[in-house]
């Protein structure tokens, strides 16, 4: 009797473990789901830095956002960009709410849009219609809905990629990257923190047309040098940072390791921690 009661406790134990985080992410891009249902995010330490997913930040699920102009694969004149969006149930500006607006970076001028070219730093927009200037080729742009404190919607309605062509170029071959396959763009850190700002500093990226998980695709985050291997499609809150340049590189891999084709699928970038 006491060996089945033990191993019926050992189950129930088991079960209780391995359940499910509810809601740990919103909808992905492109029909994939960010990781709801999946075994919860843990912390990750090493060498000092530790790596803390977060999921509790508002959901906005029926913000929109659609990119009117320019349209994709078209051509356009040399100089600046004009953008055009349509945002809706999303209000650009406004101070997102919630526990991460004081533990971080947050904009004081709200919600925004940003606006990644090549996948370059993001510009950051407050307004549905600017102009960018762009270099003649071809580019590749993502854009995509951000909560104040810079952290990106990653549901299906609130982001756009596709191809533009600026200037009189005639492509040939293959695009900058198939708008199909997966992709990696690199959103957060960027510039620099200071005061408390520099405590916790986010990392954010963002995917399309696929997702995170154990077994699967992944996102190998070597930061200062230490390796971490993201299985969920989070943010992160960084700590543990020395003052002065730090370097994050991103990985799209698969199971086995092997970095995904992709021109962006490897990225390498540079932020300051103030002393």
């Amino acid at each position: 009797m006491l060996c089945s009661t033990t191993l019926t406790l050992a189950l129930l134990a088991s079960c209780e473990t391995s359940k499910p985080a509810t809601d740990v992410s919103a909808t992905a891009n492109n029909g994939t789901t960010a990781p709801s249902g999946v075994a919860r995010a843990e912390s990750m330490e090493s060498n000092g830095i530790r790596l803390t997913p977060f999921s509790d930040s508002p959901r906005y699920p029926e913000a929109q956002m659609k990119l009117r102009s320019p349209i994709g694969n078209s051509t356009i004149p040399s100089g600046e960009v004009p953008f055009s969006y349509l945002v809706s149930n999303f209000q650009l500006t406004k101070m997102s709410s919630g526990p991460q607006t004081g533990r971080m970076a947050n904009s004081m001028k709200g919600q925004h849009i940003h606006n990644i070219v090549d996948n370059e730093p993001y510009t950051a927009h407050y307004e549905t219609s600017f102009k960018k200037a762009l270099p003649d080729g071809q580019h590749a742009v993502l854009s995509f809905l951000s909560r104040s404190y810079h952290e990106s919607l990653k549901h299906r309605g609130a982001y756009d990629l596709r191809i533009i062509n600026v200037g009189d170029v005639t492509p040939t071959g293959a695009p900058i990257i198939d708008v199909n396959a997966p992709n990696l763009f690199y959103s957060r850190p960027k510039d620099t923190y200071s005061g408390a700002d520099a405590r916790r500093i986010m990392l954010d990226f963002y995917l399309v047309n696929t997702n995170l998980e154990p077994g699967g695709n992944r996102v190998r985050a070597t930061i200062n040098g230490t390796e971490f291997m993201i299985e969920n499609w989070l943010p992160y809150q960084m700590e543990g940072l020395p003052a002065g340049e730090n370097t994050v590189k991103l990985e799209l891999i698969d199971s086995s390791g092997n970095l995904l084709p992709g021109a962006f699928n490897s990225v390498t970038r540079t932020f300051t921690v103030a002393p």
